[in-house]
């Protein structure tokens, strides 16, 4: 396989992890303000206080994966969305802070819950944006501090349409770790969020379909539709499946898997309209990476890390298997 085809499917892989992990952490500190009865925001942060640093890694990883891999995308996307990302990494600050000060903090805890969930919100709407943007194109020349193209109305569609899908990823992630009247409101949140979801994925593929002809070429070209038409078929699948999951207490861990199918489904569709380009229109990943000698150099450590972090990763969520109740004093 070319090296820099390669690459490009890991740094697909990592974003894929990180927006499927660290999406339904996001959530829920997006669902947080819907939780505000005696304990149920304990529950909530002791749901994830295993998981949310490890998560980032694949965060991490995804930066260290275009910066070394793909230096000239890495450099015109940090150069142009200098100010979302600067906000939405302060977001993810804040957020962490606030994870590690609201379980010793008194008085100050309504600060820090708040710190919590803004931070969520805004990391999460922070990355809709990016995409959005992504999507749509960058014009030549742009510079993000003298410019707000990437402050558009598709964009802000984009953004709120990523808070609701890490927010579905949260309730399904609930409704799985959780009894009772929390998981009873987390089913009533997960049907409404999947709604809004699938309304959200709907008008934003119509949207970029209309304003974007290569994209329109890709699917709609000869018989590629026909082709493809499996993308949106098990989607709607897969929602199906959720939405009856969320009503079947025998099949708990359901709704949580299909909403992944559906997020895998949607980044699926958005390879297939923008391969090969790294930057719509401007820069393929071949013109992008990084000399065939660097690329071999990072082999070795791309083969033991990537290993080690799926080990660990799966080992983690593997000890703290069940409801939340069952390992609440190992926090």
């Amino acid at each position: 396989m070319d090296l820099a085809l390669f690459y490009f499917l890991l740094l697909g892989f990592s974003i894929f992890m990180y927006v499927l992990l660290d999406g339904f952490d996001l959530g829920i500190g997006i669902l947080y303000p819907w939780f505000d009865q005696d304990g149920e925001r304990d529950h909530l942060m002791r749901s994830i206080s295993h998981v949310w640093d490890g998560n980032e890694t694949w965060l991490v990883f995804g930066g260290v994966m275009l910066f070394a891999a793909f230096p000239a995308a890495y450099a015109a996307i940090t150069t142009v969305f200098y100010l979302p990302i600067m906000l939405m990494l302060f977001a993810l600050i804040f957020r962490g802070v606030a994870f590690e000060y609201r379980f010793k903090s008194d008085t100050s805890r309504p600060y820090w819950d708040f710190a919590f969930s803004a931070g969520s919100a805004i990391a999460a709407f922070c990355q809709g944006m990016l995409l959005g943007s992504l999507v749509q194109g960058i014009p030549a020349g742009s510079h993000s501090l003298s410019s707000l193209h990437w402050l558009t109305p598709f964009s802000v569609l984009t953004g709120f349409a990523v808070m609701a899908g890490y927010a579905l990823l949260a309730a399904c992630y609930l409704y799985m770790k959780s009894r009772g009247q929390i998981q009873q409101h987390a089913a009533k949140l997960g049907k409404y969020l999947l709604m809004t979801t699938l309304f959200a994925m709907v008008a934003v593929s119509l949207w970029t379909v209309i304003s974007q002809p290569a994209i329109r070429d890709r699917w709609f070209t000869d018989n590629h539709f026909l082709l493809l038409s499996p993308l949106p078929i098990l989607t709607f699948v897969a929602a199906l499946f959720a939405w009856r999951g969320l009503h079947n207490h025998q099949h708990e861990s359901r709704p949580f898997w299909c909403a992944a199918i559906i997020f895998l489904l949607s980044f699926a569709g958005l390879v297939v309209g923008l391969f090969p380009y790294l930057i719509p229109g401007q820069l393929t990943f071949m013109a992008a990476a990084s000399p065939d000698s660097s690329l071999y150099f990072l082999l070795p450590g791309v083969c033991i890390f990537i290993p080690l972090i799926c080990l660990y990763t799966l080992w983690g969520y593997r000890v703290f298997s069940g409801k939340v109740e069952d390992y609440q004093e190992g926090y």
